[in-house]
């Protein structure tokens, strides 16, 4: 990878661990809510709320660089090799880790909670078939992240010649949705999240240069102004703004950073960064297997308070640690042993390499 993308790979490291903290959170601590243990509701509340917080400054970064990645694809390369390289090995990779999500959560809560009452709205709960093709096609799974990259790129794409008219449209869209949800939670995310993956791909070529050039220091007037308007947005339930601040600051964090302590390919954060989508299809999985088991312990009484509370405190990373090292295992074992076919679509036949 060239040193110049290290910066960027870093911050899709840096997204896709906040979306690991933000599922290993949500599958665990509100079930602990009812504990006896003052202590433990408070830590369990306080991840609870922390997760509520980190909200725009999740995948608002993570939609925007990936938005940002594809310009090129949107301004010079024609429609049916971008829909080769963009679109057939995102969409395979959602059916088959759809697939794979789908029978593994379920065996999973069968094995480890067969009394709990799963989730009506996920595609990973599906009790048959048609079920879960309903689902997975209006974006209510685990993996909607992938489903927004199939409809945003041919629309930015197709759209791109209208890009100023319509990106104050998408904005109001990406407003609107908090306040008249569809009744799908997935595509709910799905629309509020085009403004981003659209700003990435329409004006990311004139908007990262300028991160990178302009310090905050020297437009601190504006920079102030815009942190004031955009709280209070957000206290109005708007978190747009701050969202779009948040991609400014985070950018301009891991540029500078980059100068300073010069990351290689061999850092932690850009192997996190090159490994986005191995982490993001199989860290669910874990996530479920290892939050039901901890909960079965906690309130099985085989732990004393102080270890429960110790569990609590750092829960998310342990859950992180282990969901991250068996992503980037699964990319390696899939490389070397099955041609990479659990995450790239195999090639046809006629494009193979003659055996010799």
């Amino acid at each position: 990878m060239k040193a110049k993308a290290l910066w960027i790979n870093q911050i899709k490291g840096l997204c896709i661990c906040l979306v690991v903290i933000y599922h290993s959170v949500i599958t665990f601590y509100p079930y602990l809510l009812e504990m006896e243990d003052t202590h433990s509701v408070f830590l369990a509340k306080c991840w609870v709320y922390l997760n509520l917080y980190m909200a725009p400054f999740r995948m608002p970064v993570f939609f925007f660089i990936s938005g940002f990645l594809i310009t090129r694809y949107i301004n010079d390369v024609p429609w049916g090799n971008s829909m080769r390289k963009r679109i057939w090995p995102i969409l395979y990779v959602l059916a088959l880790w759809g697939v794979i999500q789908w029978l593994s959560l379920v065996s999973i809560n069968q094995w480890l909670a067969p009394e709990k009452i799963l989730s009506t709205s996920n595609a990973a709960y599906s009790e048959t078939t048609a079920d879960f093709v309903a689902r997975m096609g209006t974006a209510s799974t685990s993996l909607w992240y992938l489903y927004a990259m199939i409809v945003y790129f041919p629309l930015c794409k197709l759209l791109s010649r209208y890009k100023a008219v319509l990106l104050p449209v998408i904005m109001l869209i990406s407003i609107a949705i908090n306040f008249f949800p569809t009744p799908f939670w997935g595509m709910n995310s799905v629309i509020r999240n085009l403004v981003y993956y659209a700003t990435g791909a329409w004006f990311g070529a004139q908007l990262v240069p300028w991160i990178k050039t302009h310090a905050l220091r020297d437009n601190l007037l504006w920079f102030t102004a815009a942190i004031i308007f955009s709280f209070a947005m957000y206290n109005l339930k708007i978190n747009l703004f701050l969202s779009l601040l948040s991609i400014v600051l985070i950018m301009r964090v891991f540029w500078l950073l980059e100068g300073k302590l010069q990351p290689t390919e061999h850092s932690i954060m850009n192997q996190l960064g090159t490994n986005t989508i191995s982490i993001y299809t199989t860290h669910r999985i874990i996530i479920e297997a290892l939050s039901l088991w901890s909960l079965s312990l906690i309130k099985g009484d085989v732990l004393s308070t102080p270890v429960i509370l110790g569990i609590l405190l750092v829960y998310p990373f342990i859950s992180l640690a282990i969901c991250t090292a068996v992503g980037m295992a699964a990319r390696k074992v899939s490389q070397r042993l099955f041609s990479d076919i659990l995450f790239t679509p195999p090639l046809p036949v006629a494009t193979q390499s003659p055996a010799r």
